[in-house]
């Protein structure tokens, strides 16, 4: 029997040409899920999925903290337990989703969970500090190379080359500030670069454009860098971890250098302040002595006269702020200054007086000129004055203008100190005065002497009074350290020696017989007290001691190399003899009684003085003789006696000492000295008295 095949029932209506299927309920389903597509289509046209997905929060409802494992939302299947139940897999990373819009959610949710991180700036690789000295080391040597082949073209270079020394690593800063001082060194031009004028319009050329914008860049970097040396040298870098040189004694360094390599350029000033600022310290040390000696140097090499007077109005103003509390070889620069051996006139500390100020000029005739001729010649008299300025030259009167004004600057100093008394400070000032005694006016003459004659009472008056109630005073006045230490080097025999020495000096460089006889002035004080102080002199156990020794044996610094104060007690005693023994400007009006009383009284001394300062004493008298032998020769003859008494060796003056009534009879111990130079010297000494 022939089986039938099985009928197959149809589960969707047919699609009829409409779009309508065939039956009711089936065309109805059709026909609203048609509508469902197109509605779908239509509206997603228009969405913007990538807004909506931005303007979305970041942070979801539903904390993964919140959310409890379960069955339905674990992505694992459940599992069997050994007792027969079922419990679901761990599934913490793993959750079912049920739509796209909670896998969106879902997936904002692990967004926002992620930790966000924080906007900041990325910090910079550290770099070790070797690396770091080496690469500023190369770019210095960069920089340096370009400004030594091309500087012109490197305007920019000074800017770069400061920059590089701004880091806080201490061997950059001291690199850079002597790489920047050797460049300034061999760069700076031998001219002085003048501002430039602000408004002014002129037609330039390329090349002098290019010329003053390099200029007005040098002058710029130059200011930068002495502002920055300045800084340093007064700073200390105690927390430096190597041994060597501070900044602060590098920075000092510098300074010195340039000033002394190139005065003439701009901003000498600043130079000038940096070194007296040192100056000023109370402790001496090797800055000091680099500041002191490039001071010295300016002075012996100054042509012009303007860096000088710029030096020496600071060291004044310095020294009148410091109350005088001074290193005495401050003063001592003073005695290095090449334009006050030059000058050829005379000063006090307020005025001024110049020999043959008016002579040499002469009444010129007047020339016609056209108006076009002056207005050439004007053209060419300010050409003139702007390429002097910018040479550095100065004129004549500009040269003694200069002079003028720092010659009585040193005069108000040293007549400042002398009023003052000053201990420390004598010698260097009464040393100073008398180097420049033929450039003080004559009519101040009378009132120093007069100063002269009050320190010497002073002096005499501490030497009696004794040394335990000097130091006991000291400390009443004043109790710092300084002062004590300054009051105690004072040397009451020197300082009276010195004023003798000054004294006489001053008459040696004027006119001393119209000075006599217009001021009239005396120096029998003088005379007077070096012959009363001649035998104490002889027996001082410092007599052949400079004052650099005495220095050295207490205990004090050496002060470098002295030219004041470095003679010794016995050559100042030699220079006071001569000047009132055997004066240069009158040598043949010195009175016989004042020549006899010298002659025995250093002939006494002579047995008490060490070797050397005997033979300097047997020198001098053969020189009296040789020049003054027939006043003297009868101390050596009895039959040839003038007068009439005893001798009196402590006279109180050298007229009471009744010179004539003695006979040189000290030679005969002399004959056995112990020194054979002494011998020979008694020897040419006594025949140069058989000679008269």
């Amino acid at each position: 029997m022939a089986s039938h095949p099985s009928k197959r029932r149809r589960l969707t209506p047919p699609r009829s040409d409409d779009g309508q299927g065939g039956g009711d309920e089936g065309g109805n389903s059709s026909s609203s899920n048609v509508k469902v597509q197109k509605a779908f289509f239509k509206s997603a046209s228009s969405w913007s999925l990538e807004n909506d997905y931005e303007s979305r929060p970041r942070k979801g409802k539903n904390s993964k903290k919140d959310k409890k494992p379960s069955l339905l939302t674990n992505a694992k299947l459940p599992i069997k337990a050994p007792d027969g139940t079922w419990a679901a897999q761990d599934g913490d990373e793993a959750e079912s989703v049920a739509s796209d819009a909670e896998w969106l959610e879902s997936d904002g949710d692990h967004e926002a969970d992620a930790p966000e991180p924080a906007h900041a700036a990325p910090e910079a690789p550290k770099v070790p500090k070797r690396e770091q000295i080496r690469r500023a080391q190369e770019e210095l040597a960069q920089i340096g190379t370009r400004l030594n082949e091309d500087p012109e073209e490197n305007p920019g270079a000074f800017k770069a080359m400061a920059k590089v020394g701004d880091s806080r690593i201490l061997a950059i800063q001291k690199l850079s500030l002597v790489t920047q001082m050797a460049i300034y060194k061999d760069i700076i031009p031998g001219y002085r670069i003048r501002p430039a004028e602000e408004g002014a319009q002129e037609k330039l050329s390329k090349d002098v454009k290019k010329l003053r914008v390099y200029e007005q860049a040098l002058v710029s970097g130059y200011h930068e860098y002495l502002k920055i040396l300045a800084k340093y040298a007064v700073s200390r870098d105690s927390g430096s971890d190597r041994p060597g040189q501070d900044i602060s004694s590098i920075a000092i360094t510098c300074a010195c250098t340039l000033l002394g390599a190139v005065p003439h350029f701009n901003f000498r000033g600043e130079l000038i302040r940096i070194l007296v600022r040192k100056l000023s310290a109370r402790t001496v040390d090797a800055g000091f002595v680099k500041c002191r000696q490039a001071l010295e140097t300016l002075f012996r090499e100054d042509e012009e006269g303007r860096p000088s007077l710029e030096a020496v109005s600071l060291l004044s103003k310095m020294i009148k702020a410091r109350d005088y509390h001074v290193d005495e070889t401050i003063l001592n620069l003073f005695l290095h200054l090449r334009l006050l051996s030059e000058f050829n006139g005379t000063a006090s500390y307020d005025s001024v007086e110049r020999e043959n100020a008016t002579l040499g000029k002469k009444k010129q005739e007047k020339v016609f000129l056209t108006k076009k001729e002056r207005k050439l010649r004007k053209e060419q008299k300010a050409a003139d004055k702007v390429m002097a300025l910018a040479d550095a030259n100065v004129t004549h009167e500009e040269r003694d203008q200069m002079q003028s004004e720092t010659l009585k600057m040193v005069f108000a100093t040293y007549f400042r100190i002398l009023k003052a008394r000053s201990p420390h400070l004598m010698g260097a000032v009464l040393e100073g005065l008398a180097k420049y005694a033929h450039l003080i006016n004559q009519q101040f003459f009378g009132d120093l002497l007069e100063a002269l004659k009050d320190l010497i009472r002073y002096s005499d008056q501490i030497a009696e009074e004794g040394e335990g109630d000097e130091e006991d005073e000291d400390e009443d006045e004043d109790e710092d350290e300084e002062d004590d230490s300054l009051s105690s080097t004072r040397d009451t025999t020197r300082e009276s020696l010195l004023c003798t020495v000054t004294a006489f000096a001053l008459l040696a460089g004027q006119d001393a017989h119209n000075a006599k006889a217009g001021l009239h002035l005396d120096l029998t004080f003088f005379t007077t007290n070096l012959f009363r102080s001649l035998f104490s002199l002889a027996v001082n156990p410092d007599l052949e001691t400079g004052a650099k020794a005495l220095i050295m044996r207490d205990g004090g610094d050496t002060r470098g190399n002295h030219k004041v104060n470095l003679q010794t007690t016995t050559v100042l005693l030699m220079r006071c003899l001569s000047g009132i023994l055997l004066p240069q400007w009158n040598i043949r009006s010195v009175p016989p009684l004042r020549l006899a009383a010298f002659t025995k009284q250093l002939m006494s001394a002579a047995l008490q003085m060490p070797e050397r300062s005997c033979q300097a004493v047997l020198g001098l008298l053969q020189d009296m003789l040789h020049t003054h032998g027939k006043k003297i020769n009868a101390l050596w003859n009895t039959e040839e006696r003038k007068g009439d008494g005893t001798f009196k060796p402590l006279s109180q003056t050298v007229e009471g000492s009744n010179p004539f009534t003695a006979t040189v009879w000290e030679g005969e111990l002399l004959r056995k000295h112990y020194c054979p130079k002494v011998k020979e010297e008694l020897k040419l000494m006594e025949k140069s008295l058989r000679s008269i």
